[in-house]
């Protein structure tokens, strides 16, 4: 079963089950899914385009908790966390932050780096090794910090 028929039975079980927050967020996914879809046509999406759009539904999400918070609204902030969770389901495990630090320093040796200016050669290197296992935020953070 490929992601998006996961999503769409994970949708029927919220329905069923009565979870209403949830069947919100999983419909919101789908509606996302389903204009990527006709951006692509009339390519099929693979669930590579389905965890994409997944990131970025989750981004948007992490990008209205901090205004949400900086707003004093906690009530719409927990929302926006409820929804990151049900959306994170659907992406492969996240890889520990010793394990990113693990691949930096080997994409750093293997590409000689040797200072800031070299920062881009390193992302390059280490991109297609982490390739959605970790957030790109991070691993810049730890790329820099580790170059600086």
């Amino acid at each position: 079963m490929g992601l998006r028929e996961q999503i769409d039975s994970d949708i029927k079980d919220a329905m069923k089950s009565g979870a209403k927050d949830k069947v919100s967020a999983l419909r919101m996914l789908s509606a996302a899914i389903k204009n990527k879809m006709i951006e692509k046509r009339p390519a099929e999406l693979t669930d590579s385009d389905v965890q994409d759009t997944v990131r970025s539904l989750i981004k948007q999400r992490r990008d209205s908790i901090d205004q949400f918070t900086k707003a004093g609204r906690q009530d719409l902030a927990d929302k926006e966390t409820a929804e990151a969770a049900f959306l994170e389901v659907y992406l492969p495990k996240q890889l520990p932050r010793e394990e990113v630090e693990r691949m930096v320093r080997e994409a750093i040796s293997q590409t000689g780096a040797q200072g800031a200016k070299d920062m881009g050669k390193v992302m390059k290197a280490v991109q297609p090794v982490i390739a959605g296992r970790a957030d790109n935020k991070l691993v810049s953070e730890l790329v820099k910090h580790a170059l600086g």
